[in-house]
């Protein structure tokens, strides 16, 4: 660490380094334990009894009988199924969408500039306002889309066979951005003798890109597919807006449902505890992916 310089103001008051960063690091430690861990220890407790947040019956502790009824459930199995079908699409859309963008982006165009701003716009709004703003543009009777590809009256949300691809295409308009920002910047960072080099050696156009492009931006592509399905898995407030389809219910509007709905808190707390078990366990094969990338 830099010792302060004898001639500052924090020195002139007698502040010594020491002082100075734990006047930065104690408040944020205390942020983190009072609304991090704090309620997570707390829910913790919660998943373990039967207490009800709209009742005042003294709570009991039931073990482990809470994770055993979600577990049981077939609603929420239902809703895991969803969710992970949902995650797949959205988040394989993303990637395509949003790498594509960067390989366009990635070389010399008029107004690159500002046109990669624009596409930046959709990550920058609020996931709610978004959610309405498609939910216009897919509306049966008056809306945009269904007028411009000629369909007729096409119940986009309505349709329990659409539903969940309609909230997923939205995912992928919002979050695309974000996979090419990722994606341009691991592809800004590629050695420029390597294309050189290769175009030299007469390689192919599919040759220097599966040898050369794609090993090199695999680590941060892999960061990116990391984010995004962890985003992707606890999706709510675009899908809660959409659409109230039971065939698109993914698990977090199962979860905001059985805790603020039907005050269902101990079992709540129990099926939020699972789903972050799973979402570590899916980011810890990510990381495991990751960090052999690198090895390479």
């Amino acid at each position: 660490m830099t010792p302060l310089s004898s001639g500052s103001r924090a020195a002139a008051r007698g502040w010594s380094d020491i002082t100075i960063r734990n006047l930065f690091v104690i408040p944020t430690v205390a942020f983190l334990i009072i609304f991090n861990v704090f309620p997570l220890l707390y829910s913790l407790g919660f998943s373990f009894t039967d207490f009800r947040a709209s009742s005042k019956d003294p709570v009991n502790f039931v073990g482990l009988k809470n994770y055993v009824d979600v577990l049981a459930d077939p609603v929420i199995w239902r809703s895991f199924a969803t969710t992970l079908w949902y995650v797949v699409v959205s988040v394989t859309g993303q990637f395509i969408v949003g790498f594509g963008l960067a390989l366009l982006l990635n070389r010399p165009i008029p107004g690159k500039g500002l046109l990669t701003t624009l596409l930046l716009l959709p990550m920058m709004l609020s996931p709610v306002v978004v959610g309405l703003f498609w939910k216009l543009i897919y509306d049966p009777s008056w809306g945009i889309l269904n007028h411009a590809l000629g369909l007729g009256k096409v119940a986009w949300l309505t349709d329990p066979s659409l539903a969940l691809y309609s909230v997923a295409i939205t995912d992928i308009w919002m979050w695309s951005p974000f996979v090419m920002l990722l994606s341009l910047a691991g592809l800004s960072a590629v050695p420029k003798h390597l294309y050189e080099a290769a175009s030299i050696d007469r390689a192919g156009r599919f040759y220097t890109f599966f040898r050369i492009t794609l090993p090199l931006v695999a680590p941060i592509l892999l960061i990116a597919v990391i984010f995004r399905t962890m985003e992707a898995f606890k999706t709510f407030d675009i899908a809660f807006v959409m659409t109230g389809q039971p065939q698109a219910e993914l698990i977090s509007s199962r979860l905001y449902k059985m805790a603020f709905q039907q005050w269902q808190t101990g079992p709540a707390s129990a099926l939020a505890y699972i789903i972050l078990i799973m979402v570590l366990c899916i980011t810890n094969i990510y990381v495991k992916y990751l960090n052999k990338a690198k090895e390479r």
